[in-house]
């Protein structure tokens, strides 16, 4: 079989060699048409970019509506349809087709994997078991996949947010300290913690909308803990919820959780640096000790295998 296989690469190789070799001896353009063309390409570059950007955009639209029907069709049998909501708004998909086209991607990526290996495993000289088996595999990796990405996505998203998050709290501070609202205050914030960290401003923006949309402020603040799933965000959220409740001072309160939050952050930044001492124990036992002993003992090894041999 191998045989086979290196016959099949090397005609392949073959016809690409010829193709290319055809397209080297086709006649060039000549000058005068090469450079007509560019000046219509320059005069029309706008119109021809904009044309394949909305192409684009129509392929685009119309795999989404795929995967939507298809998704749209196993949404309609399963009932956790308010948990994957929460999920993918956490991964920072809050489009309103999201969870059916969450759905849509796992389903055609398992049926893609699953009969795609179907089709090759015969080609590679597998057995029809072992090629039934590896498709079931693929299946399952098609299907499962994107449950890993989403939360590979929620961790990268919740680790910026708690790194940025102190950050905002000291700016916050100043913004109620110098005499604005809170709702005022949440607004500057947003303009200014773009250039820390993004994800940040866009989170604080969307409370700041909700607010002017008429939603209770408690409530586009619990909005925000759940949309982020950060501890850290849902403590300061039940912090100002509390205090707008009982009237006490803003401020202060967030002073006092501004300095929590970056004790917080120099603790994490400790734990981190005391970790990596254990995490240095692995590469040193794995490939630094093995090359120290062989460059130690080796040539005391060497050594006594020779005075052995003369000896004996």
């Amino acid at each position: 079989m191998s045989l086979e296989i290196i016959i099949i690469a090397s005609v392949a190789l073959s016809v690409t060699c010829a193709v290319l070799f055809v397209v080297q001896m086709l006649p060039g353009r000549s000058a005068a048409l090469a450079e007509r063309l560019a000046e219509l390409e320059q005069a029309g570059g706008g119109a021809a970019e904009l044309l394949l950007r909305r192409r684009r955009q129509e392929q685009s639209e119309r795999f989404k509506s795929i995967l939507q029907t298809w998704g749209e069709r196993l949404e309609e049998h399963r009932g956790d349809s308010p948990v994957v909501r929460k999920f993918l708004v956490q991964a920072g998909y809050m489009s309103p087709g999201a969870v059916a086209t969450y759905w849509g991607a796992r389903f055609l990526l398992m049926c893609a994997l699953g009969l795609g290996s179907l089709l090759v495993m015969p080609v590679g000289g597998v057995g029809v078991l072992t090629g039934v088996f590896a498709a079931l595999w693929f299946a399952v990796l098609g299907w499962v996949g994107p449950i890993f990405y989403v939360r590979f996505r929620i961790r990268k998203r919740q680790k910026e947010i708690v790194k940025s998050l102190p950050d905002a709290l000291d700016m916050l501070v100043v913004c109620v300290e110098a005499g604005l609202g809170l709702n005022a205050a949440i607004v500057r914030v947003s303009d200014e913690i773009t250039h820390v960290s993004a994800l940040m401003s866009e989170q604080l923006a969307l409370v700041n909308l909700e607010i002017r949309a008429g939603t209770p402020r408690d409530e586009a603040l619990r909005n925000l803990g759940e949309r982020t799933g950060v501890p850290d965000v849902q403590s300061l959220v039940a912090m100002l919820i509390q205090t707008d409740r009982f009237g006490t001072s803003i401020a202060q309160a967030l002073r006092v959780h501004a300095d929590t939050m970056r004790t917080k952050r120099r603790q994490r930044a400790e734990e981190a640096a005391a970790k990596t001492t254990i995490k240095l124990v692995f590469p040193l036992v794995l490939f630094i000790f093995p090359t120290m002993f062989v460059v130690i003992l080796a040539p005391a090894l060497i050594r006594i295998v020779r005075t052995l041999e003369a000896t004996f």
